[in-house]
Protein backbone atom coordinates (compact mmCIF):
# COMPACT_ATOMS: atom_id res chain seq x y z
CA UNK A 1 0.00 0.00 0.00
CA UNK A 2 1.00 3.66 -1.35
CA UNK A 3 -0.05 6.38 1.25
CA UNK A 4 0.50 10.12 -0.23
CA UNK A 5 -0.53 12.70 2.69
CA UNK A 6 -0.40 16.52 2.79
CA UNK A 7 -1.85 18.59 5.52
CA UNK A 8 -1.92 22.61 4.83
CA UNK A 9 -3.17 25.62 6.24
CA UNK A 10 -3.91 26.14 10.04
CA UNK A 11 -2.78 29.50 12.16
CA UNK A 12 1.39 29.35 10.59
CA UNK A 13 0.13 28.32 7.11
CA UNK A 14 2.84 25.23 6.90
CA UNK A 15 2.38 22.44 4.92
CA UNK A 16 2.91 19.33 6.18
CA UNK A 17 3.70 16.02 3.53
CA UNK A 18 4.94 12.59 3.58
CA UNK A 19 4.73 9.24 1.21
CA UNK A 20 4.79 6.35 2.79
CA UNK A 21 5.07 2.73 1.13
CA UNK A 22 4.42 -0.35 3.61
CA UNK A 23 6.24 -2.50 1.53
CA UNK A 24 9.36 -0.53 3.54
CA UNK A 25 7.74 -0.20 6.58
CA UNK A 26 8.41 -2.97 9.31
CA UNK A 27 5.89 -5.38 9.26
CA UNK A 28 4.24 -4.51 12.77
CA UNK A 29 4.09 -0.79 11.31
CA UNK A 30 2.81 -1.80 7.91
CA UNK A 31 -0.08 -3.73 9.49
CA UNK A 32 -0.74 -0.51 11.97
CA UNK A 33 -1.22 1.54 8.80
CA UNK A 34 -3.13 -0.79 7.26
CA UNK A 35 -5.88 -1.38 10.24
CA UNK A 36 -5.93 2.46 10.05
CA UNK A 37 -7.17 2.35 6.61
CA UNK A 38 -9.58 -0.27 7.46
CA UNK A 39 -11.11 1.26 10.22
CA UNK A 40 -11.76 4.41 8.32
CA UNK A 41 -13.22 2.79 5.58
CA UNK A 42 -10.67 4.59 3.18
CA UNK A 43 -12.37 3.69 -0.25
CA UNK A 44 -15.92 3.92 0.61
CA UNK A 45 -15.43 7.73 1.97
CA UNK A 46 -16.40 10.37 -0.53
CA UNK A 47 -13.46 12.30 -2.65
CA UNK A 48 -14.52 15.45 -0.29
CA UNK A 49 -15.55 16.16 3.57
CA UNK A 50 -15.87 20.12 4.05
CA UNK A 51 -16.66 21.72 6.76
CA UNK A 52 -20.10 23.59 7.21
CA UNK A 53 -18.07 27.06 8.28
CA UNK A 54 -14.96 28.09 7.31
CA UNK A 55 -12.25 28.72 9.48
CA UNK A 56 -9.26 30.33 8.69
CA UNK A 57 -7.10 28.76 10.96
CA UNK A 58 -7.77 25.22 10.17
CA UNK A 59 -6.50 22.47 8.36
CA UNK A 60 -6.92 20.99 5.33
CA UNK A 61 -5.82 17.01 4.75
CA UNK A 62 -5.05 15.23 1.59
CA UNK A 63 -4.88 11.68 1.58
CA UNK A 64 -4.00 9.01 -1.23
CA UNK A 65 -4.32 5.87 -0.95
CA UNK A 66 -3.25 2.99 -3.60
CA UNK A 67 -3.81 -0.66 -2.88
CA UNK A 68 -4.09 -3.41 -5.16
CA UNK A 69 -4.60 -1.50 -8.28
CA UNK A 70 -7.53 1.16 -6.33
CA UNK A 71 -6.58 4.37 -6.01
CA UNK A 72 -8.42 6.84 -3.86
CA UNK A 73 -8.09 10.38 -2.84
CA UNK A 74 -10.40 12.04 0.53
CA UNK A 75 -9.63 15.85 0.84
CA UNK A 76 -11.04 16.98 4.64
CA UNK A 77 -11.34 20.26 6.24
CA UNK A 78 -10.44 19.64 10.17
CA UNK A 79 -13.95 20.64 11.25
CA UNK A 80 -15.42 17.81 9.33
CA UNK A 81 -13.18 15.01 9.76
CA UNK A 82 -15.36 11.83 10.56
CA UNK A 83 -14.36 10.44 13.41
CA UNK A 84 -13.62 6.71 11.51
CA UNK A 85 -10.82 8.99 9.91
CA UNK A 86 -8.88 10.98 12.37
CA UNK A 87 -6.42 8.30 13.92
CA UNK A 88 -5.60 7.63 10.41
CA UNK A 89 -4.75 11.76 9.71
CA UNK A 90 -3.42 11.62 13.55
CA UNK A 91 -0.69 9.01 12.81
CA UNK A 92 0.65 10.21 9.15
CA UNK A 93 0.84 13.84 10.96
CA UNK A 94 2.99 12.30 13.31
CA UNK A 95 4.66 10.32 10.30
CA UNK A 96 5.16 13.89 8.42
CA UNK A 97 6.52 15.73 11.12
CA UNK A 98 9.38 13.02 11.50
CA UNK A 99 11.87 12.26 8.93
CA UNK A 100 9.63 10.79 6.61
CA UNK A 101 8.23 14.36 5.68
CA UNK A 102 8.65 17.45 4.45
CA UNK A 103 7.40 20.61 6.14
CA UNK A 104 7.36 23.78 3.32
CA UNK A 105 6.01 27.26 4.65
CA UNK A 106 3.70 28.76 1.81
Amino acid sequence: MRILFERSGGFAGLTLSTELDTASLPPDEAHKVQNLVNAANFFHLPASIPASTRRADAFQYEVTVEEEGKRHTVRASEPAIPDALQPLFDYLTKMAKGKKGTVQQR
